[in-house]
C-alpha cells in the first residue's frame, strides 16, 4: 500500500513538472514575455476603478501611484468608498490634492449592497456607471485593489500589451508583500498553487479554454466587458477575477503573468491574516461540494505530505519514490522562491507549507457551513 502510493505520488509530480503548461517555471511575466515591437497609434482614455473599504493604510498609496503614471492618453481614477469607517475617502482626495491632480479623482460613497452582490462587485459597478459620464469615455478599464502600488509605467505598458497583441484582458500578479516571517514562509507557495490551477501559458493561449485572472491589477476593453455582460454577470462570484476572466475569454484573448511593476502593500503579518486571506475564498474555489472537498484534501496529501513522509520512514521502493517525489516538488517551488527572493532552502518545506494550506482550505468549509464564507471587512459574502 506505501509503495503504491509513493509511485502514485511521484507520477503525479512527473505529470505537474511535463504537461501542467510548464506551471512552475514562472516563465509568464511581463519584463520577459514583451508584447510585439510597436506602440498604439493612439492611446485610448482609461478610468482606474478603486473599491475600497476601511483602506485607511494603503489608499494614499495607490492613489499616488496611480496619478504617477507616464501613460500618454488620459487617465481618471475612481474611488468608490464601501461604506467605511476609517477616513478612507479623505486620505484619497487628500493624496490627489497633495499631487495638485484633485480634478483626476472622483471618490463616491456607495449605495447601500443589494442581495445578490457580493461587495467588491457592487462597488466596481458603481464605479464602471459613474465613470461612463467622463469626458473622453473610458475604453478600457483598469480595476486594482486599493492596496495596489503602480510602478510609473505600468498603465502604459498594459495598455501596449493589450493593443498590439490583440487582447480584450491584460492582468498582473501583483507581486505580493513577502518582508514578515510568515510572509515569507508561506507567500510564494500561495501563488505557486494559483499557477498550478491556472497555468498561466494555457491562459494566454488564444485556443486554450482555461481562463484566470488575477483582481489586483485587470486591464479590460469596455466593449468587450459589455459584450460579456458587464460586472453583472459576475455579481455574486467570491473569485471575482477568475470569473471575469472566464467571461473575457469569450470575447477574445486575455494576458496573465508575474510583475514587478504591480505590488501589494497589504500586508499579513502573522499566520491567522494568511489564514484569513484563504479561508476566504478557497470552499469556493470547490464550488461549495462537499466531495471536491474531500478529493482536493486527499489529493493534496497524497502530492505534497505523502513523499516527505515515506522518504523519511518508508523502506525500499516506497522510500526511493518518496524521495523522488519530495525531489520533484523542491525543484518545482524553485523558480518562484527565485522570483520572491527568497532562498532555495525553503524548497524542502514545502509539504509542511502545503499542510498548512490544507488546514485552511478545510476550515473555509467550516466556517461557509456556519454562515460565515467569504468573509471580508466584517461581511460574510459566499453564496448559501
Amino acid at each position: 500500500m506505501l509503495t503504491a502510493i509513493a509511485v502514485l505520488s511521484l507520477v503525479i509530480w512527473i505529470v505537474l513538472l511535463v504537461a501542467r503548461g510548464g506551471f512552475w517555471q514562472a516563465q509568464e511575466r511581463d519584463d520577459r514575455d514583451s508584447p510585439a515591437t510597436g506602440a498604439p497609434d493612439a492611446w485610448p482614455a482609461v478610468v482606474a476603478v478603486i473599491p475600497a473599504r476601511n483602506e485607511a493604510a494603503s489608499i494614499a498609496q495607490t492613489v499616488s501611484s496611480l496619478l504617477r503614471q507616464d501613460y500618454r492618453g488620459s487617465v481618471r481614477i475612481v474611488v468608490v468608498d464601501d461604506h467605511s469607517e476609517d477616513g478612507t475617502a479623505a486620505l484619497a482626495r487628500d493624496a490627489a490634492r497633495a499631487m495638485g491632480a484633485a480634478e483626476r479623482l472622483t471618490v463616491l460613497r456607495g449605495e447601500p449592497l443589494p442581495a445578490g452582490w457580493t461587495g467588491k462587485l457592487w462597488a466596481v459597478r458603481q464605479g464602471i456607471e459613474a465613470a461612463h459620464a467622463t469626458d473622453p469615455p473610458p475604453a478600457w478599464w483598469l480595476l486594482t485593489d486599493a492596496a495596489i502600488e503602480h510602478a510609473p509605467d505600468n498603465l502604459r505598458q498594459l495598455v501596449t500589451r493589450a493593443i498590439v497583441d490583440r487582447r480584450v484582458m491584460v492582468s498582473l500578479m501583483a507581486k505580493l508583500r513577502c518582508d514578515a516571517w510568515f510572509e515569507r514562509a508561506l507567500i510564494p507557495a500561495f501563488v505557486l498553487f494559483f499557477q498550478m490551477l491556472y497555468p498561466f501559458s494555457w491562459v494566454n493561449r488564444r485556443d486554450h479554454p482555461m481562463a484566470a485572472a488575477a483582481g489586483g491589477c485587470m486591464l479590460v476593453q469596455e466593449e468587450a466587458l459589455r459584450a460579456a455582460g458587464g460586472i453583472e454577470a459576475i455579481r455574486d462570484e467570491i473569485i471575482d477575477d477568475c470569473a471575469l476572466g472566464a467571461r473575457m475569454k469569450t470575447q477574445g484573448a486575455i494576458w496573465l503573468g508575474l510583475t514587478n511593476r504591480a505590488r501589494s502593500v497589504r500586508p499579513y503579518d502573522n499566520l491567522g491574516e494568511i489564514h484569513r486571506m484563504v479561508a476566504r475564498t478557497a470552499y469556493a474555489q470547490l464550488h461549495y461540494s462537499p466531495w471536491l472537498l474531500c478529493g482536493t484534501i486527499v489529493s493534496l496529501l497524497v502530492t505534497f505530505v505523502a513523499p516527505p513522509l515515506l522518504a523519511l520512514f518508508g523502506s525500499g521502493l516506497a522510500r526511493v519514490a518518496g524521495a523522488l517525489g519530495w525531489a520533484a516538488m523542491t525543484f518545482a517551488y524553485l523558480p518562484m522562491l527565485r522570483f520572491y527572493g527568497r532562498s532555495r532552502w525553503w524548497g524542502p518545506c514545502l509539504p509542511v507549507i502545503a499542510a498548512l494550506y490544507t488546514a485552511f482550505t478545510l476550515d473555509s468549509a467550516l466556517q461557509h457551513w456556519r454562515g460565515r464564507g467569504g468573509m471580508w471587512k466584517g461581511r460574510a459574502q459566499a453564496r448559501r
